[in-house]
């Protein structure tokens, strides 16, 4: 299974990145909520973006946060060794997309739920 932080989520029921967390449970990927709002998302705490968090054995990141919010995070992200980043509708970034490749990191232009959905997560 392919463990994935999903930055930008959220408690909301009705935001994107929650539906991923409830897709990635159901597909049985463990997913760790990452952002700035407090909760907790299907059980999971979200984890303090702000306090860039240690996080292990990283496959995938998954991006619900605008291109404007990224540049603060790159590193960060980066940091964490994924073997690639999903940039979701909405979150797309040429200037990180091509951080992340030179970093040996995929950078993939895509919806996180369509994966999942089409089974090519």
């Amino acid at each position: 299974m392919k463990k994935t932080v999903i930055v930008g989520a959220t408690t909301n029921q009705g935001r994107y990145a929650y539906l991923a967390a409830s897709m990635l449970k159901d597909h049985g990927h463990p997913f760790v909520p990452l952002g700035i709002k407090k909760g907790e998302v299907l059980g999971e705490t979200i984890l303090d973006l702000r306090q860039k968090p240690v996080i292990k054995d990283v496959d995938t990141i998954t991006l619900y946060i605008g291109p404007q919010h990224q540049p603060e995070w790159y590193d960060y992200l980066i940091s964490l060794q994924p073997k690639r980043i999903i940039f979701n509708p909405g979150a797309e970034n040429p200037e990180f997309e091509k951080k992340a490749e030179e970093a040996g990191i995929e950078a993939e232009e895509a919806c996180t739920l369509v994966l999942l959905r089409t089974n090519q997560f």
